[in-house]
């Protein structure tokens, strides 16, 4: 579900010449890549020279590996939402890390804990303009989902199907 809401998404502010697609269970991501019309590969196949990687996975020791990455590309991670679960590795996270919320990823994100990364900004904070955005280098979103985000999306929701009855 996560990665087929993130394709829909970034979509709508991209347009990507390849898409590729990892699973920890190969059948998965077939069925995934053949419905969004992407190519199914391992893992650092799929990371290699790309301009955006979503991870989102539940899982607990690190796959995506910082020496994997391009220089400039960016990292929505979105999975791996435990104090001691990781998606990325330790120099994927000395990168220009975002979070969503300082406090929450400094309890919950295991990719930030057990790294020890340096939070460089909250995302709020580069979308107000506050702060540079760094978008030349490469930089990693940990993601872990505020409530705030929630209520925002189900008003967004809530509005599209009243504005239609």
């Amino acid at each position: 579900m996560q990665a087929r809401s993130h394709h829909a998404a970034l979509r709508l502010v991209r347009q990507f010449e390849e898409v590729r697609v990892w699973s920890f269970t190969p059948a998965h991501a077939e069925r995934f890549a053949e419905e969004i019309g992407a190519t199914a590969m391992p893992a650092e196949a799929a990371v290699r020279d790309a301009d955006v990687v979503v991870t989102a996975t539940s899982s607990r020791m690190s796959i995506l590996q910082g020496a994997w990455l391009k220089p400039g590309c960016h990292v929505n991670a979105v999975g791996a939402c435990r104090p001691d679960w990781r998606e990325l590795d330790d120099r994927a996270m000395t990168n220009v890390v975002f979070v969503d919320s300082r406090e929450g990823a400094m309890k919950e994100s295991g990719d930030v804990i057990l790294s020890g990364a340096k939070i460089y900004a909250e995302l709020g904070q580069a979308l107000a303009g506050l702060i540079d955005s760094r978008a030349n280098e490469t930089t990693i979103f940990k993601s872990l989902g505020m409530a705030v985000e929630d209520i925002a999306a189900a008003m967004l929701v809530y509005r599209s199907a009243t504005a239609t009855l």
